[in-house]
Order: C-alpha cells, then sequence, then structure tokens
C-alpha cells in the first residue's frame, strides 16, 4: 500500500537540493549565461562545508560545540567555494569569452575532482576504515526540526519535519522569483540576457550583472551540496555520492521554463520521481526499477517538446543564452 505521509517528505528532503541548483541557474541562465557546471559548483559547495564542519568538530568537544559556529562555518565555508567557482567560471566566459558549454563541463569535471580529493585525505586523516567521513554532531545542527512537528500528526510529518535549510530553499526560490518580476533589478539582469548589445546601449553593466547574476547562482546552488550532506545524507560524506543530482537541477530549469516559483512545487516532483522505484512494486527485476529511475528524465523531454511546440515567448530561454558578448561588434 503507498503511504502517501511517509512519501512526501522523502520527495520533499530529496528535492531540496535540485530546487538549490535550478534556484541558481535560472538567476545564471537569466542573465545569458549556460552554466553547465552546477554539478560541479554543488559538489565543492559540499566538500567545502563538510572541511570546515570537519575542523571544527576536531577542534570543540561535541558538548562544547557552538551552534551558531557549528551552523555558521560550513554555510560560510560553502559560500565562499561556491562563488570561487562562478568567478572562475566569469572570468573564462565574460573576461576571456571561452565556449560557455566547454567550461561549465569543465567546471563540473574539475569540481567532482576536487571533491573527491579532499573528501579522500579527511578520511585518510580521520583513519575510517570505511570510505567515508561523518559529522553527526554537526548534521544535528542542521537537521532539527521544529520542537512542535511531532505533536502535530501527519500535518507535522508533513510540513514541519524539516531542517531549516529546507525552508530557506523556499524562500531564496520566492525572493529570487520576485526579484526577477518586479523590480528594476529584475528587469535589467533580463535585459542582459535577452539582448546585451541593447541594454549596454541603454547604459547597463553588462559584465557587472553576468559576473553578480552567475556567483550569487553558484553560491545559492553550492548551498544545494552543503543540505544533502548536512541534512539528507545526515552528515556523511562520500566520494561521488551525490550521483545526478547536479544534472537534475539543469533539467528542472527547463521543466519550470525559467521561474524560481514554479521550481518548489517541481523539485518536489522531480524528488518523488527521483525515489518512485523504491515504492513501486517491481519484485527481483532490475531493469523495472532502471526504468523507473528514468521518468524524470523523461518528464523533461516531454516538457521541452511541447514547449517547443507552443513557441511562446514568455516560454523560451533568454534570446543570448550560451553566446559570448562582444562589446566592439555592438
Amino acid at each position: 500500500m503507498f503511504d502517501l505521509v511517509s512519501f512526501i517528505p522523502r520527495a520533499v528532503m530529496q528535492g531540496i537540493p535540485l530546487l538549490y541548483g535550478s534556484t541558481g541557474e535560472i538567476l545564471t541562465e537569466k542573465s545569458g549565461n549556460l552554466n553547465l557546471g552546477i554539478p560541479g559548483v554543488m559538489y565543492v559547495g559540499g566538500i567545502c562545508g563538510v572541511i570546515g564542519s570537519f575542523f571544527y568538530e576536531q577542534s570543540t568537544p561535541a558538548a562544547e560545540m557552538n551552534a551558531f559556529l557549528a551552523i555558521g562555518i560550513p554555510m560560510v565555508c560553502s559560500l565562499l567555494g561556491s562563488l570561487l567557482m562562478g568567478l572562475l567560471y566569469c572570468l573564462l566566459t565574460v573576461t576571456l569569452r571561452a565556449n560557455q558549454n566547454v567550461t561549465g563541463l569543465a567546471l563540473t569535471t574539475f569540481g567532482v575532482g576536487v571533491g573527491n580529493f579532499f573528501g579522500g585525505s579527511l578520511i585518510k586523516l580521520t583513519g575510517s576504515e570505511v570510505p567515508s567521513i561523518a559529522l553527526s554532531a554537526t548534521s544535528g545542527y542542521f537537521s532539527k526540526s521544529l520542537p512542535f512537528a511531532d505533536d502535530l500528526g501527519w500535518f507535522g510529518k508533513v510540513f514541519l519535519s524539516y531542517g531549516f535549510l529546507a525552508y530557506l530553499a523556499v524562500i531564496i526560490a520566492i525572493i529570487s522569483s520576485y526579484v526577477l518580476k518586479r523590480t528594476r533589478t529584475g528587469l535589467q539582469l533580463r535585459a542582459v540576457g535577452e539582448s546585451p548589445a541593447t541594454a549596454d546601449a541603454a547604459g547597463i553593466n553588462v559584465s557587472r550583472y553576468k559576473y553578480v547574476a552567475t556567483c550569487v547562482g553558484s553560491m545559492i546552488a553550492g548551498l544545494g551540496g552543503l543540505y544533502y550532506v548536512m541534512d539528507y545524507a545526515s552528515g556523511v560524506w562520500s566520494n561521488n555520492a551525490f550521483g545526478d543530482r547536479g544534472w537534475l537541477a539543469i533539467a528542472l530549469v527547463i521543466f519550470t521554463i525559467w521561474r524560481p516559483s514554479v521550481s518548489i512545487l517541481a523539485s518536489i516532483l522531480f524528488g518523488g520521481f527521483y525515489i518512485l522505484y523504491l515504492y513501486i512494486p517491481s519484485g527481483l527485476d532490475l531493469s523495472v526499477k532502471e526504468l523507473y529511475k528514468m521518468i524524470p528524465y523523461v518528464v523533461t523531454l516531454v516538457v521541452l517538446i511541447v514547449v517547443s511546440m507552443r513557441k511562446k515567448r514568455e516560454d523560451q530561454p533568454p534570446a543570448s543564452l550560451g553566446l559570448p558578448y562582444f562589446r566592439e561588434d555592438r
């Protein structure tokens, strides 16, 4: 029998990293930058948070840990690490005008390599017999839910049983949607993504908007990696444990038609699709389970086909997406 009350919280927790990644990528793509390095950015955000948490736990006994520092140190490390990834991408694509597709893919490979290198180094420092490192003391602060959630039955379990990063992801998506639609900054950012030459002629600093949007988007995506390690995985870091969540986040951008507010429900839907094979009886036939795992990608392809057929302007990506801007050609 399908247990909806247990399925929804797991779908939400699975979808939160996707929400962080898709929100960050939407902001980036609205500036005209196609950052396919989001999986690597999320990986770096996760490992940087782990590094900060590891050294704090090593220097402070669990009973003496400060909640502010236990949360603040990993978050600052994660934001700084993902910011550096965003700056590296902008340096190559905006300043040096390198190909965005190649740069993004290289950034993903680089990010995964950095994560595996430092993750493996920390595992060796602990002398662990298993290829993972557990930061349970710090994770407890990230995964702590509202104290009265258990007293509210199914309502508390479905809506109030998550760590603060889950609610922060929703808040960031709502704020991003408001900024893009309702503010002058959002209007100018969308203008840069649609026609950088026109925006430049109107006095808008194209390079600045591309840098800021990409770096902020990378920092948001990096929090998705931190959430996965500290909350979803209960503080356990294992090399290559992220799987294809970064790519799913990029697919979610297409699914939501570049709207952060839609990503909130869409990420939960994708999270549900991602774990649906665990709830659908398939016996011992592993091939059927693998087919169920394809559902999120099949849905994305269907949406892409439908959007392409409708050809409505508001459903299309920014016109200059993935194209370098040469000011001298204006």
